[in-house]
Formats: structure tokens, C-alpha cells, sequence
């Protein structure tokens, strides 16, 4: 059944909904393709409410919901008038190919006609909820931002990202011992339902598998494994603060890499101790020398796996970085770093950013 120019019409009694051929012997098919049936049918189908000031229903669809049950709810919340109008067209809809009403959460509006509300369905347009992941944050950062917000606690993200879900994403490196590094920073919109601590890290693992792994699989140099990548990339995110810097600190821990020099890197060492360090609380001598997996002034090479999500800049930056006999760099507190080839200009850099800061407090 179609609507053609403000005339009903009815295509055959083969194609109509089987309710409706039961009724074809009092005649109801001939009522509906004259005018009486078309102002039956425009009343039955017209939006629910004329209050422009009318809110959106929200309307659940549950996983083996009839589309009979589900009409019986749209017309009890004041989403449309009819369930038989519903049921016509839904059915006429299926026959069409244009499916069934999909599970998930919606925002109805009754201002809408019949039409639109089904489509709404039809095609799935659940209600939508964002949430953004910051470059450069760590697990137990994300896990207090989705608790802050009331999605979620965070010891339950936490608890989340412990189990390694090879069997979805087998590119994943063996042995990990929860997922750091891999939840790829990003502002996303998902459909409500799935903003769960198990949903929110398979989204984060779908987009790092859609945006990064096929960085790192084009590289035409692969001296690093996945994890080494995404490891060395973490702490080049952590030291970075303007973009264009990222490539010249990938080129410094490469060379000092080369060169068999620890990284010696301070984020490194605040992952490894849970702590932050600030201008006017730097670290001290005995947190540097304190003994961690992580600790690149106390160990050689990368660290043991990620100590945040790093961003695509800086996966790249590792994939390609500057070529630099540069060794050192030390932060001016602006953003910017100086760049040293000696310890010697190094030491007089760091005294002198020092002495500025100093001097600007008083």
C-alpha cells in the first residue's frame, strides 16, 4: 500500500499486510483506496502531537521485541495514535525490504508523522553519546574521566582493560598485562547502550586497529615490534607538547637508543611511581634513583610496555623520525624544549631555564 498524490491505493490483496486480506471480504480494501480511507489513513498518521514545545520520547527496543509490542509501546508513551497504522506500515515497509524496527535507544518525537518515526527505527538511528580520550592520557586517568562524568566507575574501566581480547583482535601483543597503549585517543560517538566499561575499550581497540596498526604494518622499517612502537611512542607523547617537536624527540631516543644511552626520560619514571611531577615540584634525586620496571634512568632500552595512548602523531613520529645527533632536550615550561648534543650544553640549559623561572617568581 502507497500513498500517490494524495490518493490511497492498493498494489494487491497478494502484497497487503495479512491482517488486512482477512478483512478484504467486508470490503475494507476498496474503503482505503477512496477518499474516506485516505482521510482515515492521514488522521491515524499524522504526528501525535501539535505542541511544538513537545519533548522527545525515550523509546527502548529490546533484543526479541515484536514489532506488535513495539508498537503497542509507541502508542501508549504518546508516540503515534494508532498501532494499527503502525502495523500496516511496518508490514508494508518489510515487505519493501526496508526490514524491521532494530534494537537499541531512541529519542522519539511526536510532532513527527508515522513515517518518520518508523524510519527512525527502520534505519536504526539510536540516541548517540560522546565521550573523548585525551593524547597522552593513561588507564587510571580515562578510568577517573568516565567515572567523573557518571558513566561508569573507574575501577570497573580498570578492571575492563586487565582482559586481553585476543580472540577479537589477535594483533594484540602476547603476554600483556592489561591494555595501556592500545586505547586509541579519540573523540567518539557510539550509541548509548554500548558506553559500558567492556563497550568503551572495544571501541577505543576497533578505532586503534582502524587508524594506527596500519601505520605500523606500511612501515617500511619495522626494527620495532607492535608493542616497542607503541611503547616508545607513549613516551614520546608524554614529552611532546607542540606537534612539531614530536618527530626531533623520536630522533633523540632513537639516536641514544643507537648509541646503547638510556632513554632517561621523567614520565617514565612518574608512570612507574603514580605520581606527577609539576614546575614547582619537579622530581627529586631519590624518586629518579627508586627502582622500576619503567624507570629509564635506572634501565636500558624501552620500557616494558606503554606508559599512556599515544596519539597518531606520535606513532608516526617514532615510524619516522628526524635523523639528529642531538642527545638532550629539557622543557622551557612554554611547550618548547631546548635541544642539546653534550651533557655540558645540556646542564647550562637546564641552569638557565632554572634561573628564569626562579627570577620570574619574585
Amino acid at each position: 500500500m502507497k500513498s500517490k498524490g494524495g490518493e490511497m491505493t492498493v498494489k494487491s490483496i497478494e502484497t497487503a499486510p495479512k491482517w488486512l486480506k482477512i478483512l478484504a471480504p467486508v470490503g475494507l480494501l476498496t474503503l482505503l483506496s477512496g477518499g474516506i480511507g485516505t482521510i482515515w489513513w492521514n488522521g491515524i498518521t499524522a504526528p501525535a502531537s501539535t505542541d511544538p514545545s513537545a519533548k522527545a520520547i525515550p523509546i527502548q527496543v529490546k533484543s526479541g521485541m515484536s514489532v506488535q509490542a513495539i508498537g503497542k509501546e509507541l502508542e501508549e508513551k504518546g508516540v503515534i495514535k494508532s498501532q494499527t497504522a503502525w502495523k500496516l506500515w511496518t508490514g508494508w515497509q518489510a515487505k519493501q525490504g526496508k526490514g524491521t524496527p532494530q534494537t537499541g535507544n531512541y529519542e522519539l518525537s511526536p510532532n513527527q508523522p508515522l513515517d518518520a518515526v518508523t524510519a527512525k527505527l527502520l534505519e536504526g538511528k539510536v540516541v548517540q553519546s560522546g565521550f573523548t580520550i585525551r593524547e597522552g592520557w593513561n588507564i587510571r586517568q580515562m578510568g577517573e574521566y568516565f567515572e567523573k562524568a557518571g558513566l561508569f566507575k573507574a575501577a570497573d574501566f580498570v578492571a575492563a582493560t586487565k582482559e586481553i581480547p585476543r580472540d577479537k583482535f589477535p594483533w594484540l601483543p602476547a603476554g600483556i598485562p592489561h591494555l595501556e597503549g592500545f586505547l586509541f585517543p579519540e573523540t567518539y560517538k557510539v550509541p548509548k547502550e554500548t558506553i559500558t566499561p567492556k563497550g568503551v575499550v572495544t571501541q577505543m581497540l576497533k578505532q586503534f586497529e582502524q587508524i594506527a596498526l596500519p601505520e605500523y604494518q606500511k612501515s617500511a622499517s619495522q626494527k620495532l615490534t607492535l608493542l616497542q612502537w607503541v611503547s616508545l611512542s607513549s613516551v614520546v607523547e608524554k614529552e611532546a607538547v607542540k606537534a612539531i617537536e614530536r618527530p626531533l624527540i623520536a630522533g633523540v631516543f632513537t639516536t641514544r637508543l643507537a648509541k646503547n644511552m638510556r632513554l632517561e626520560s621523567d614520565p617514565t619514571v612518574e608512570y612507574g611511581l603514580g605520581i606527577k611531577q609539576t614546575a614547582d615540584k619537579p622530581l627529586t634525586l631519590e624518586e629518579v634513583k627508586r627502582p622500576n620496571p619503567y624507570n629509564t634512568y635506572m634501565n636500558a632500552g624501552i620500557p616494558p610496555g606503554p606508559i599512556a595512548s599515544p596519539g597518531i602523531g606520535s606513532l608516526k613520529a617514532v615510524l619516522a623520525p628526524d635523523s639528529t645527533d642531538l642527545l638532550f632536550f629539557v622543557a622551557r615550561y612554554d611547550g618548547t624544549h631546548v635541544f642539546s648534543k653534550t651533557l655540558k650544553e645540556h646542564v647550562a640549559a637546564t641552569n638557565s631555564i632554572r634561573q628564569q623561572r626562579n627570577a620570574s617568581k619574585k
